[in-house]
């Protein structure tokens, strides 16, 4: 594994960020379409269209809140975890102006820059995009999907 720094941090899960997502956007469409067809025909049954269709809606929002239920669960312990990274280091808690935003790209920083960093986050109102430019000796985050 390559050693992980402001380039090449991110991480995609293909199956789940580009197959998954683009089947539940198929069946969408196709559904919608389904429904639009049937419902110009009065003649046919209905019902089945409008299942589908409401199935497929139903499954893109199952995927949007899973991956968005996790996210939050995963901000809150970096939250927990950083806020006392910071007190162990400085033997205060991170300033309360941070956004989540701000705290999530602080874990990338290394002890020794942390604190600065933080002061300069929160008075310079960094951007978590500018902050990860800013760190030095980057600290691997290999556990955030």
């Amino acid at each position: 594994m390559q050693p992980q720094q402001y380039a090449n941090h991110r991480r995609m899960v293909p199956g789940f960020h580009y197959v998954l997502s683009l089947v539940i956007l198929s069946c969408i469409i196709i559904s919608t379409v389904i429904l639009v067809e049937k419902l110009m025909n009065p003649a046919e049954r209905n019902v089945e269209a409008i299942f589908s269709f409401f199935v497929s809606v139903a499954l893109a929002g199952l995927f949007w809140f899973c991956r968005s239920f996790a996210l939050r669960a995963q901000d809150r312990a970096i939250r927990a975890e950083e806020n006392f990274r910071h007190y162990i280091l400085t033997g205060k808690p991170l300033p309360a102006g941070l956004r989540m935003g701000q705290i999530i790209a602080l874990r990338f920083a290394s002890d020794a820059e942390l604190p600065a960093l933080a002061q300069k986050a929160l008075a310079e109102k960094l951007s978590g995009d500018d902050i990860k430019k800013r760190v030095v000796n980057w600290r691997a985050d290999h556990h955030r999907v």
